[in-house]
């Protein structure tokens, strides 16, 4: 994942997002920078192919994504599938996690994190 395979409008934009993260995407993150859950290295708003995900921990290939409640409509439903499909056909795992659970369970979602972490190392 060099810099110079990023083109220089997705870095643009990856860039952007991370100036503006959610209240879910910041209490994550939080928790994720710095290698404070359990020594994983994540990135945050990382580019991948043609898309940016929220975290990326690229030493497990696990991909992090906080989503709102506009991602059950049919349409974001749609490119979320597209979008995971190329991530997992890339090698990567995806776990999802709505806003509200990390707003209101964070130690829950981040113990789901540790468990697919530790289930790669295997």
């Amino acid at each position: 994942m060099g810099h110079d395979l990023v083109p220089p409008h997705q870095r643009k934009n990856a860039k952007s997002m991370r100036r503006v993260m959610t209240d879910a995407e910041l209490k994550l993150w939080n928790e994720l920078r710095a290698h404070r859950l359990m020594g994983l290295s994540f990135r945050r708003q990382v580019p991948i192919g043609p898309y940016i995900v929220d975290f990326a921990c690229p030493t497990h290939r696990l991909v992090v994504k906080v989503d709102g409640s506009q991602h059950a409509n049919t349409e974001h439903a749609e490119r979320d599938a597209a979008r995971s499909a190329y991530l997992k056909s890339s090698g990567w795992t995806i776990l999802r996690f709505w806003n509200d659970d990390v707003i209101r369970d964070i130690d829950n979602v981040c113990q789901h994190i540790i468990i697919e972490a530790d289930a790669d190392r295997r």
